[in-house]
């Protein structure tokens, strides 16, 4: 298995700039655009190196606003002056930075194997039929608004649709610089406590749902896949789509026979499509299992030790009866809920990060 490059917080523009210049004649080669599969890694690695230096850019510029108002703050003040136009300036200079040295931190904080990859996120609702279903929903939600803010892609890949309302599993591509490595520490059980709106008698209810996310390693990864360890079953897709997808068999479900991996893709028309994507999601699940072995974990995936159930998630949003969101692995608490639900989990990411680096680094010494 050969390692992907991985990008993370670095302050060598020179290097950087080097590294594009490379890049940028790899691409104007004669013949490069012959196989454009084999230059998606080389792409993806400019791409994150452009954001990078982008970003190294913005801190410079900030740091000298602030420097600048600084300045005339200082100059103001021995003068008796007062300007609160300037001070009101120098504290939204200082916000500017460092929310940007924030995003450099979380940088800093990855470099693991598959970090840079984009994400491929499933959301499956626990035991609680309607309730449960609905919760799942709200977490894809959650995500697709974090996406969104970001600046990430996202593409469906599978879809199902709940008995009454939210879902029974979804499969999302989501592609950006780290997205894996910012997404990887929601991997786990999320449970919700709220007063349910399909209770007619307004009780409060406890939902739960699994959330996984692997990296989704394309071509950047070797993964070895032997056609002869795959089952492949075609069916027709039962999700939204229209009227063709129920006509056809174009979902695809592929299962692994050696580590028992199932996977499927439903959410286009092609079955060609849904084949490729279905063996997205496997090459992202076997490659975190490597990860795993690498890393000597003696736990079993959360999918298979970890029941969707009381005691074993790894954070509680309550809204009744009081509004809390809790991580338990780092015991972040925040209390604007629906700040939480409407995307803005970077705290809660990079808590966990920091706490894992540190994990990390008690280990090896």
């Amino acid at each position: 298995m050969k390692n992907s490059t991985a990008s993370g917080g670095s302050f060598d523009q020179n290097g950087l700039q080097l590294r594009l210049d490379e890049i940028e004649k790899q691409i104007a080669a004669p013949g490069a655009w012959d196989d454009p599969e084999k230059l998606t890694p080389v792409l993806k690695e400019k791409s994150n190196l452009e954001a990078e230096r982008e970003r190294n850019a913005a801190l410079m510029s900030a740091r000298e606003n602030v420097d600048d108002w600084l300045l005339l703050a200082a100059e103001e003040n021995e003068s008796g002056a007062e300007n609160p136009e300037a001070m009101h300036s120098l504290e939204e200079a200082a916000q500017v930075l460092e929310d940007l040295l924030e995003q450099i931190e979380m940088g800093l904080l990855l470099g693991q194997d598959g970090d840079a990859e984009d994400a491929l996120l499933d959301i499956h609702p626990g035991a609680g039929g309607t309730e449960a279903q609905d919760w799942a929903a709200m977490l894809l939600r959650m995500y697709m608004r974090w996406a969104d803010i970001h600046g990430f892609k996202t593409e469906y890949l599978d879809y199902l649709n709940g008995d009454e309302a939210g879902l029974k599993s979804v499969a999302v591509r989501i592609s950006g610089s780290n997205a894996y490595g910012l997404l990887k520490v929601e991997k786990g059980i999320h449970r919700l406590i709220r007063i349910s709106p399909f209770d007619t008698s307004g009780r409060r209810h406890t939902s739960f749902a699994s959330v996984d996310v692997m990296p989704d390693v394309g071509d950047s990864v070797k993964v070895e896949i032997n056609e002869s360890d795959l089952r492949i079953d075609v069916f027709r897709a039962s999700g939204a789509g229209g009227q063709h997808v129920n006509k056809t068999n174009s979902a695809v479900r592929i299962t692994h026979l050696p580590s028992g991996i199932v996977v499927q893709c439903q959410n286009e028309k092609s079955q060609h499509h849904n084949r490729d994507g279905a063996m997205s999601i496997l090459k992202g699940r076997l490659y975190a299992l490597e990860l795993k072995k690498r890393e000597a974990m003696k736990q079993a995936d959360y999918h298979d030790k970890d029941a969707i159930n009381f005691g074993s998630q790894i954070r509680t949003y309550t809204m009744q009866p009081y509004r809390l969101v809790k991580d338990h692995r780092t015991n972040t608490e925040v209390t604007d809920v629906d700040a939480v639900l409407d995307g803005k989990l970077d705290k809660l990411i990079r808590d966990n990060l920091i706490y894992e680096h540190s994990a990390r680094t008690q280990t090896q010494q």
